[in-house]
């Protein structure tokens, strides 16, 4: 019995450690709001820890762009300021921008975007959102844009990815047969603006 109850208070000392690794960003390093890269003129903002939500940003003519400093707000702020483009559903979670009832290459009607499945026919480009699928840690999904396409790779650039995630990332890109596979098994796919 007291061999179960060390194993149970360890195990519950390990939950909270990754907890606070996982969830909570402590590093003084960043305020939040704070600017900490960019993409064509388009800032990426400190939020801390993932979690975190600093009230709803909307836009002069009261177009919601999300819950600040989070992924979806980024993403949405990205289209919005530099590609010129409004979102007919402007809620949702980052998993909510993939529609898994469509076929690679239909238009996301919510999204007013070309919806690709990964892997696909058509190789992502850069300003294409990338989806990733929820996980037991974050049950909201995530999105991040491309910024950078090569023949074998892919880079993002991403806010509010966590306190030991960087704002940019890149993943292999593969390609059998006429299919492209963004090597990184949460992507689930990738929407455009044509």
């Amino acid at each position: 019995m007291k061999r179960k109850a060390i194993v149970g208070s360890l195990g519950l000392v390990a939950l909270v450690i990754i907890y606070f690794l996982a969830f909570k960003n402590t590093s003084t390093t960043y305020q939040l709001g704070q600017k900490v890269d960019s993409l064509n003129g388009v800032y990426v903002y400190y939020n801390g820890s993932t979690n975190r939500v600093s009230g709803r940003h909307l836009t002069d003519d009261s177009y919601n762009l999300g819950l600040k400093y989070q992924c979806v707000e980024f993403v949405k702020r990205y289209y919005y300021e530099y590609l010129d483009h409004k979102m007919p559903d402007s809620y949702g979670h980052a998993k909510d921008f993939f529609n898994p009832s469509l076929t690679d290459g239909q238009l996301n009607k919510q999204r007013n975007l070309i919806q690709y499945s990964n892997p696909s026919t058509s190789k992502s480009k850069v300003n294409d959102l990338l989806i990733f699928a929820p996980t037991a840690f974050n049950k909201y999904g995530h999105v991040a844009i491309v910024a950078k396409v090569s023949h074998r790779e892919v880079e993002i650039i991403q806010q509010n990815a966590g306190k030991f995630a960087s704002t940019r990332a890149s993943y292999d890109l593969v390609k059998n047969g006429s299919q492209w596979y963004i090597n990184q098994r949460r992507i689930v796919g990738w929407l455009r603006k044509e």
